[in-house]
């Protein structure tokens, strides 16, 4: 084993946890060797290693480094998918440790800082040792527009008006300032776990921003699924107005959603068909808060939860099928038996569930365009067919069932959103 991973071998000659041994330094040993060769590419004896420390020390409270380890030696135990190659478990964790001003960081605000890490990654000083082929200046100016547009949102960043204008030149050291002033996470040890949460498989540049963009993708869909949770308790207490406020929520985060397309089409279709021949088995059609975003809206067709969209996500496909699994269709429809709302209260609801299907199907739109930019007519990394695969989704209805409610509780035209 080389010097630089002396602290593997303290841990793996350890017979048992004591104070010297520090999970985050050995976290960011093994991160600085997965930027310098890519997670696919690293040593072997070092893998063998990791899974000994991580056999050893599995009943230890470290919730933390066992989901680093867990992530980092998903391709060498045969168990790679997507939520290890986002560190997803490591990042969940995350939103549990409390902040020093706010709590815990909620979802929505999770993806923030995510997207402000990528402004920071693409204006520091670059590392050629490690960072290989960063984009072209131009290149580079679009992204950050991009990111600053989704971060700004949340942030009224000082500064940022005209650094996110297409029109006329801005020095570069503006940029460095505002990423400066970004926030960052805070608080506890937890925080500092936030830099060994990309683990690219391969060393090329984009790939960083890339996995960025997708676990601010996870963060979103975790924040809809909430508001869509909470939409279904509200129409259960019979607070139609306030279920209609959720949905119109997440309707409006999936502006959010669209916008990080914007950000990732500015990856390079040469850089990610390079690290993504690395990825095989790992893909955004295994995101489970996308599926439990769709399962609580309404329950899927017989033949989309037969289908590979689910398969993927065991878990999830248990939750639909589950004796006690509801929706937002199933609320509404129990509502509508029970409780008497004037036709304007039924129409605010109704055009609710219209614009969260109307942004949900315009959305997939824009993933089927940037695929087919990025993929051409290869296939998916998940073993889907790639670009059909998503042509094929647009079929798929969130509230498909209520249009087979007409005449059975359901006015004409209240089935707007499932049509």
């Amino acid at each position: 084993m080389n010097a630089e991973f002396g602290e593997v071998d303290r841990w793996a000659a350890s017979g048992h946890v004591h104070g010297a041994l520090d999970g985050l330094h050995l976290a960011r040993t093994v991160t600085e060797e997965v930027w310098r060769t890519g997670k696919h590419f690293l040593p072997q004896p070092l893998l063998h290693r990791l899974g000994d420390i991580q056999n050893r020390h599995a009943v230890d409270r470290r919730p933390l480094l066992q989901a680093f380890l867990d992530c980092m030696l998903d391709k060498h135990e045969g168990r790679y998918w997507n939520r290890t190659y986002l560190s997803l478990p490591l990042l969940e964790l995350l939103l549990d440790a409390p902040d020093d001003s706010e709590g815990a960081p909620d979802a929505n605000r999770m993806a923030m800082l995510l997207i402000a890490d990528v402004i920071r990654f693409e204006t520091r000083e670059s590392d050629e040792s490690v960072d290989r082929d960063p984009p072209d200046p131009v290149t580079l100016r679009k992204r950050l527009r991009h990111a600053l547009r989704f971060v700004a949102h949340d942030l009224g960043v000082p500064g940022a008006d005209d650094l996110v204008s297409p029109a006329g030149h801005v020095p570069w050291s503006r940029w460095a300032e505002v990423a400066d002033r970004l926030p960052r996470p805070t608080g506890t040890e937890a925080a500092h776990w936030f830099d060994v949460t990309v683990q690219p498989v391969y060393v090329l540049h984009d790939e960083y921003f890339f996995i960025r963009a997708l676990q601010a993708h996870e963060m979103i869909f975790t924040a809809i699924a909430a508001d869509v949770r909470a939409a279904i308790g509200a129409l259960r207490d019979g607070r139609l107005e306030a279920a209609a406020g959720h949905v119109d929520r997440a309707a409006g985060l999936f502006d959010r959603a669209s916008a990080l397309f914007r950000m990732v089409a500015t990856m390079r279709p040469g850089h990610f068909s390079a690290f993504r021949q690395f990825t095989q088995g790992a893909s955004a059609i295994q995101s489970e808060q996308y599926k439990r975003f769709e399962i609580l809206c309404g329950l899927p067709t017989a033949p989309r939860l037969r289908s590979e969209a689910f398969t993927g996500v065991p878990s999830v496909r248990a939750e639909a099928e589950g004796d006690g699994h509801d929706t937002v269709v199933r609320a509404y429809l129990d509502l509508r038996r029970s409780a008497r709302f004037t036709d304007a209260e039924w129409n605010y609801f109704r055009s609710a569930l219209g614009g969260l299907e109307e942004r949900h199907q315009r959305w997939k739109s824009t993933h089927r365009s940037l695929a087919a930019r990025m993929l051409g007519d290869a296939h998916g990394s998940g073993y889907t067919a790639g670009v059909p695969y998503l042509a094929e989704c647009l079929d798929n209805r969130l509230f498909w069932q209520l249009g087979e409610q007409r005449g059975a509780g359901c006015p004409t035209g209240a089935t707007g959103a499932g049509e």
